[in-house]
């Protein structure tokens, strides 16, 4: 393997995290404007694909392989979770 394709691997197994931060801290902005407004939007969007991440990469770790479902479940739970708690105040 050449490290440009190495690259590419890196890179796929990171894009779908990254865009799962995206999406869910635009849909929590989208949802509930009132609350969120005043706060800013990047880094909602770093930390979440951050955790996604995260747990991309305990999913793989634990199971052997990318794209699990359950590795999946685990993302929209932990990213959840965190959007809720950056949402009370934490």
């Amino acid at each position: 393997m050449t490290a440009l394709d190495l690259f590419w691997h890196l890179a796929g197994f990171a894009a779908v995290p990254l865009l799962f931060g995206v999406l869910s801290a635009g849909a929590v902005r989208c949802l509930w404007r009132r609350r969120w407004g005043s706060r800013p939007f990047w880094p909602a969007v770093g930390w979440s694909a951050f955790v996604a991440l995260a747990v991309a990469l305990a999913g793989l770790v634990l199971t052997g392989r990318d794209g699990a479902l359950h590795t999946y479940g685990a993302m929209v739970l932990a990213c959840s979770a965190l959007l809720a708690w950056r949402l009370r105040g934490g």
